[in-house]
């Protein structure tokens, strides 16, 4: 979906799981992840660009659309 909005994407290994994780037992799950300046992320230091989050917010917001009609 995110290719389809003209957004740029990027395949990684993550560790990452937070609540995904655990809801995946119950129902199919998925995580929007958006850049953090200097890769810093789950630290004091962490900061993400306005239009990073902004992209983030649009790939969520298609997605519930998609989801919902």
């Amino acid at each position: 979906m995110a290719k389809t909005l003209g957004f740029t994407t990027a395949t990684f290994a993550s560790g990452a799981g937070h609540d995904s994780e655990i809801m995946s037992r119950v129902t199919p799950t998925t995580m929007i992840f958006v850049p953090s300046i200097k890769g810093i992320s789950h630290a004091p230091e962490e900061k993400t660009a306005p239009a990073d989050l902004h992209t983030g917010v649009a790939l969520l917001q298609e997605s519930l659309k998609s989801q919902a009609y």
